[in-house]
């Protein structure tokens, strides 16, 4: 692997330029070419969970925060979309072709393993912003939802994505079958997104899950983009992006690690 990156260093300079764009547009295309699945289906959920919400206790239920429980609501599951499909991104095109056996189509290239590891990840995030700007300009044409604070909104969204994608990339890499990626999913992926403040305030918690809750990143990336979007929040949003951009570089450090080795990619 270190003759390889050496290689790589003599015949490209430091970065190969082109084979990260290369494997970074692949991981676009791969997405935008089936865009019902990837794009307007989380759409399509989106909106389900708001009419269920909606129709099931929005009408009695009281304002939060200051806000209606429904302007509440949207923030929290735009970010719930976003990650959940930047995680699946990363995670379905790793764990696909080392079913099918393909991997080695990405290995053998000159790349180094930080520019794999940027590669897919840019497939991730791109995905995470696109879905971002459909929910967001169905948010603003059904609720009137506009952001209150576009950096701060857009910087949580490009953090949810970087942090899922390489926690999907992370988990494509471990499974080596589709029921332990789905394991993965079910146990771990839909608890952090649900059990995160997407459709309470953290402040109607017990003392113990209160603090527990603060542990898990997922939170602060959903209370960000929260507070991007309608200026409300549980927590201050300076300190969510230093908690998820830490949590980011932990995970992509890992996955480096991972690649840069080989675990479960090679033979």
């Amino acid at each position: 692997m270190q003759n390889s990156a050496e290689q790589t260093a003599h015949r490209f300079g430091a970065v190969n330029w082109m084979g990260l764009y290369t494997l970074a547009q692949r991981e676009t295309l791969r997405f935008l070419a089936v865009w019902t699945q990837t794009l307007l289906a989380p759409l399509v959920t989106a909106g389900l969970f708001l009419l269920i919400f909606n129709i099931a206790i929005g009408p009695s239920r009281p304002d939060v925060m200051g806000v209606p429980f429904l302007v509440f609501l949207a923030p929290g599951i735009m970010m719930m979309t976003v990650i959940q499909n930047a995680f699946a991104n990363t995670s379905s095109s790793m764990v696909i072709s080392k079913v099918q056996g393909n991997i080695v189509d990405t290995l053998m290239p000159p790349l180094s393993p930080l520019e794999i590891l940027l590669g897919y990840l840019a497939g991730g995030i791109a995905r995470g912003i696109l879905i971002a700007c459909v929910v967001a300009v169905a948010l603003a044409l059904v609720l009137g939802i506009v952001p209150q604070n576009f950096i701060i909104a857009t910087t949580f969204v490009v953090l949810g994505g970087a942090f899922m994608g390489a926690l999907g990339l992370f988990a494509g890499i471990f499974a080596n079958k589709f029921d332990q990626m789905a394991a993965i999913t079910n146990f771990i992926v839909t608890p952090l997104a649900f059990l995160s403040g997407t459709f309470y305030s953290v402040q109607a918690l017990p003392p113990v899950l209160n603090r527990l809750t603060h542990l898990n990143p997922v939170f602060y990336l959903i209370d960000g983009l929260r507070y991007g979007m309608i200026g409300v929040s549980d927590s201050s949003p300076w300190v969510g992006m230093a908690v998820c951009a830490f949590a980011t570089v932990v995970i992509g450090l890992i996955t480096w690690q991972m690649l840069r080795t080989g675990y479960r990619l090679k033979a």
